[in-house]
Formats: structure tokens, sequence, C-alpha cells
């Protein structure tokens, strides 16, 4: 599974601070058996976290993961940045996400976090917080190659009477 780590954070583009919640989510997403084909780092700008997103879809990973811009801040714009490039929502991965947050932290529903598919790709937003990605990467880790082999079968192919979703 191609995957692309996008962290955002203008204090880390600026060289400010270390990137430590996209080296943690680069590590955990290999540990899950993701090859990490890309980290990158912008600021929290709409139009560069659009831009970066679109470039990962077009250059075919299958999995990107964001980390940072989903809090309450006036420059937290990553849910928008997703928003605009994925076609179709994915909605249970954030769902999943701030209810196990929610568990550590009544914080976790602070998290405007998103998730979606734009061609072949699933994009999920994670928070900037490297102890939040440790709590909630494990909830979604369980289901990404199923979700990228789903993502990734033809139209009309084989699938059982519910979807190919059975037992799963």
């Amino acid at each position: 599974m191609k995957t692309a780590i996008l962290t955002i954070s203008t204090s880390v583009a600026a060289g400010r601070n270390e990137d430590t919640s996209g080296a943690l989510l680069a590590e955990l997403a290999g540990a899950a058996g993701a090859e990490i084909v890309a980290r990158e780092v912008v600021s929290d700008d709409r139009a560069a976290i659009e831009a970066a997103l679109r470039r990962y879809v077009q250059s075919g990973a299958a999995l990107v993961f964001s980390t940072g811009g989903t809090g309450l801040t006036p420059d937290d714009v990553t849910p928008e940045a997703t928003r605009a490039v994925i076609e179709r929502d994915a909605p249970g991965f954030a769902e999943a996400m701030r209810a196990e947050s929610t568990r550590h932290t009544p914080m976790g529903m602070l998290s405007r976090g998103v998730a979606g598919t734009a061609g072949g790709t699933l994009i999920i937003n994670f928070p900037g917080n490297p102890k939040a990605i440790r709590e909630l990467f494990p909830v979604i880790a369980p289901t990404l190659q199923h979700a990228v082999a789903t993502l990734h079968r033809e139209p009309g192919g084989a699938r059982g009477a519910d979807g190919g979703h059975a037992g799963h």
C-alpha cells in the first residue's frame, strides 16, 4: 500500500519545530504494512494542503495520512482542504477516531478531521499531537488493507450479495 504522509504545520515548515507527528505516523503506518513513498511538510495554508493532496492522489498513492490542522483555531484548515479534494466521504474513520479520542480526553471531540476517497486514494486526517496519533492509529490500522483492496476493486466486479462486506 503506497502511502504518503503529509504534515500540516507552519512551525515545522519554517524549521522551528521537528516533525515528530509525521515521523510517528510513518512509523505506525509502516508497521501496519504500508510502504511510505513520500513525507512532506506544508504550512497551515489551504491551497498548499490541497495541492499536496491532489499531487499524491495523481501519483497513485493508495493512502494519504495527514497530521495537523484539524482543530478549532482559524488556521486549522486541513478538513476544508481535504473536503475540496475528496470525491466521496468515508466518515467511519473520523467517527471511530473521535470516539476513541474522547475515551482519553473530552478534548477529542474538538477534532474536525475528515476522511474520504479521491480516485483510488483514501485520505485520512489525524490530529497533530503524537500522543493522539499513538492512541488513534490502532483504531484504523486493521481496516487499511481491506479498505485499499475494496477501493481498487473494479466496478461491477465479483461481490457478495452485501457488496463484498460479509464477515468484515
